[in-house]
């Protein structure tokens, strides 16, 4: 009980401090292997720290948006369309 009351604290203290503190935010995403590790954690770290009271499907539109161009537009269309349809579920970014 007691961890779950820290963890608690610790994500309402981030939250109120990430509306105060500047986050870079990612750099668009065409699906260069040397590029996914900072897209990625580039991605979690804004999400901790602007976004945790957004949905899971309002994060992953948010990342999505920034998956552009090469390989990764047709990744990401694809998985636009499996979520049009319901054929995929979003759970979580992270």
């Amino acid at each position: 009980m007691i961890v779950t009351l820290q963890q608690q604290v610790n994500t309402m203290l981030l939250q109120q401090q990430g509306s105060r503190v500047k986050v870079a935010r990612p750099q668009v995403f065409s699906g260069k292997m040397k590029e996914v590790s900072m897209f990625v954690n580039t991605a979690r770290l804004y999400i901790r720290m602007k976004m945790t009271e957004e949905t899971a499907m309002t994060q992953v539109a948010w990342v999505l948006s920034y998956v552009q161009g090469g390989i990764a537009e047709a990744w990401k269309d694809n998985l636009l369309d499996e979520l049009a349809k319901g054929e995929s579920e979003v759970e979580s970014v992270e």
